[in-house]
């Protein structure tokens, strides 16, 4: 007995882990499925080879001909995708379990780039929503990197700088969980006690003061504090190093006489001598300027429109990154991009549920999620050696933080040459070499052999905002693509490189969103070759569908991926049916708008005919109109733009292929012969319903420009002549 009661002892001091993880149950009906589905790709790719060998012309032989190459691509993805589903886990951390004292240094990075795209008052408010987390004052700095070097921004941050003293301890004194003041008081959460009403108006001032200062510049006595020193001569792309102290937690309190978290302005260097390598650039910047002022071992990476939701997510993070069981090859906590202001069908398909949460799910079982560029707690160890080499962080001590010596180093550290001749941008900080800087630099991080963790709490950690025009989201998904490509074409293709430096599974996930472009030819081809070949009624590209038994396998492969996809959707991705239809809609629309617009640009750039530098910054400015169609989930095609185009020229040819293939074939008895290219049809015009309504009966500012409608038709026409000529 005496014994078993020591051994009870020992039990009971044993600690608890600060996470737990739990494997997806449907691992092996995916796996079943995987096998099942793999035989049925390899019997269609039997029968095209039989149509391709009792082809009689050459119209058929090529038609037959494009039609499996697509098939090919469209077996490669869903091969690649199947990375994602091989080993799905759910982490959760317990965050009760750790002590404040045992808590290390944290540093977070926030960028903002362009004060009229992205309003000052909107990183004002992501500023404000962490540095009130539940975190050690003393052991928490925020950072904000202005690549615009815009005298506006850090106006608009010298003001939030007085506001924090009145924001901060009100949050921690009344227990708020939404510590980003724009989004607190416009919820139903706010009260209206004194101490709130209070607080709420000087809010209120502030951002008044600032939105006055975007419209009519600011006022020549409020210029000082730093502001001086915008000068003739000063612009966004020439202007020396600004490096600004906001907040100085060592001096500056509270009004309940608190300390308050650092706070770091920030505008490296610019000219037109050395490329600033965009956000990448930026990010490093802070990492060096950081590195010389706090040096905290872990780092919060946020976009400017990313608020924090949960003050306790740092505690959450550090559950993973203070395990010493995992935390000597742990580069990363990936936590999903989730977004507010969404309307209820999403209809633009901007959650991106299977990049940001179904897939991170399926990695978390392989090496970890990919970096996606925000809402990411890094170990600053892994920016700088490989999980093999030993490097100590020190924090530096609060007597020295801002000393001339240290604002000498880090005035050194931001300028323009300072990576010039280093490996900066290669093997340490974030890489360059893509415009999507954050898939590259998590990729080669776990080539390099770290790992890291998803964590997807049920409150989301951070809120963000969406594109709400068609336009607008499909310009976003553009520029990625023609990041993406830059690495697909590079020798870090992760078909070659990922498979040799990760594994055969971390190849397959990379390759996944790498050839994300790819889907462009399949939709295409299916978009045009069987609706033309419906017209002139003379060329079945499909088994008959009321006779052959091959038609069945056409079936089943549709019906069985669509289906796996829309319970992974609901699920995995907590999502709704609703949200799943309107989400395979838009990835039919990305397929034939900005996925080949992104590939014509990489094209372009590749021999030097480009203009443009491809980085575009995202608005976040909001139209009362568009945002009033938004809410009603009413589509805006409003911009005259080839994305337009496209959409209308692919809606046109389904439509005429429906109507005009169907009556044939009703006339000539043929119905079941041509039975899967007017059901492919009819697909395709359910799904273009909003396009035809912005076509012809809308009159509001959200329907499709006539001059896009017109050279919509004007494409199509021109189609069915030349399909005429061939056939």
């Amino acid at each position: 007995m005496k014994d078993a009661g020591g051994e009870c002892g020992k039990l009971l001091e044993t600690p608890q882990p600060l996470h737990t993880s739990q494997i997806d149950p449907l691992i092996p009906i995916n796996r079943i499925h995987a096998g099942l589905y793999s035989f049925a790709i390899l019997a269609i790719f039997y029968h095209r080879y039989l149509q391709l060998h009792s082809s009689i012309t050459v119209v058929s032989f090529c038609l037959t001909l494009f039609l499996f190459f697509s098939d090919v691509v469209l077996a490669f993805m869903w091969l690649v995708t199947q990375a994602f589903r091989w080993r799905p886990i759910r982490r959760h951390p317990h965050p009760e379990r750790l002590s404040n004292k045992d808590l290390p240094g944290l540093d977070v990075f926030i960028c903002t780039a362009d004060p009229y795209k992205e309003p000052p008052m909107g990183v004002v408010n992501t500023a404000l929503s962490v540095m009130a987390y539940d975190y050690p004052v003393e052991k928490l700095s925020v950072y904000l990197s202005d690549d615009g070097g815009s005298d506006l921004t850090l106006f608009a941050f010298m003001e939030a700088s007085l506001f924090a003293k009145h924001w901060v301890p009100f949050c921690k004194m009344n227990g708020i969980m939404t510590r980003c003041p724009e989004v607190y008081f416009d919820s139903n959460s706010a009260g209206n006690s004194h101490e709130e009403n209070n607080i709420k108006k000087m809010y209120g001032k502030m951002r008044e003061k600032i939105e006055q200062a975007m419209k009519n510049g600011i006022p020549v006595g409020e210029r000082s504090g730093g502001l001086e020193k915008w000068v003739p001569g000063f612009t966004s792309k020439e202007h020396p190093t600004i490096v600004q102290i906001l907040v100085e937690s060592s001096k500056d309190m509270d009004i309940t006489n608190h300390p308050l978290p650092n706070l770091i302005y920030v505008a490296r260097e610019k000219t037109g001598a050395y490329s600033h390598h965009f956000k990448g650039g930026s990010l490093n910047t802070l990492l060096r300027v950081s590195g010389e002022i706090t040096n905290a071992p872990f780092i919060l990476n946020l976009d400017c429109d990313m608020k924090s939701n949960d003050p306790t997510t740092p505690h959450q993070a550090m559950c993973f990154l203070l395990d010493d069981s995992i935390s000597r090859t742990l580069a990363f906590v990936q936590f999903p991009q989730r977004f507010s202001g969404i309307n209820d069908g999403d209809i633009y398909g901007s959650e991106y549920k299977r990049q940001y949460l179904i897939n991170p799910l399926g990695m978390n079982g392989i090496t970890g999620p990919m970096y996606v560029g925000s809402n990411t707690f890094f170990n600053r160890r892994a920016l700088h050696s490989s999980p093999d080499q030993k490097q100590t962080v020190v924090s530096s001590s609060s007597s020295s933080l801002f000393s001339d010596q240290v604002l000498g180093r880090v005035h050194q550290v931001a300028g323009a040459s300072y990576e010039v001749g280093t490996k900066w941008g290669s093997t340490v900080g974030f890489r360059y070499g893509s415009l999507v800087e954050d898939f590259y630099t998590g990729y080669q991080l776990q080539c390099e052999g770290w790992e890291s963790i998803f964590c997807d709490p049920e409150r989301p950690a951070f809120l963000g905002e969406v594109p709400i025009t068609l336009h607008d989201a499909l310009s976003q998904t553009k520029r990625w693509i023609i990041g993406l490509l830059e690495i697909v074409f590079s020798e870090h293709c992760p078909v070659t490189y990922g498979v040799k430096y990760g594994s055969l599974l971390l190849g397959m996930c990379y390759s996944h969103n790498s050839f994300w472009s790819s889907w462009s030819i399949p939709l295409i081809t299916y978009g045009i070759l069987p609706q033309i070949a419906l017209l002139h009624h003379n060329h079945p590209l499909f088994p008959n569908l009321l006779r052959d038994p091959w038609s069945l396998l056409y079936v089943y492969l549709f019906l069985a991926s669509y289906g796996q996809d829309a319970i992974d959707f609901v699920r995995l991705g907590g999502g709704t049916y609703r949200k799943w239809w309107n989400n395979q809609r838009m990835w039919l629309v990305r397929g034939v708008t900005c996925y080949p617009a992104g590939i014509v640009e990489f094209s372009l750039n590749q021999f030097g005919l480009s203009t443009g530098d491809g980085f575009n910054v995202t608005s976040k400015v909001m139209d009362e109109d568009e945002t009033r169609r938004y809410e009603k989930q009413v589509f805006d095609f409003g911009v005259a733009s080839p994305f337009m185009v496209s959409i209308g020229v692919f809606a046109w040819m389904s439509l005429v292929g429906l109507v005009v293939g169907g009556v044939g074939s009703v006339r000539n008895g043929s119905v079941g012969e041509f039975g899967i290219q007017l059901l492919l049809c009819g697909f395709v015009v359910v799904n273009c319903i909003p396009v035809y309504a912005a076509m012809t009966i809308r009159k509001d500012g959200g329907r499709m420009p006539r001059t896009s409608l017109y050279l919509s038709l004007l494409i199509t026409a021109a189609f069915q002549f030349l399909a005429y000529l061939t056939f």
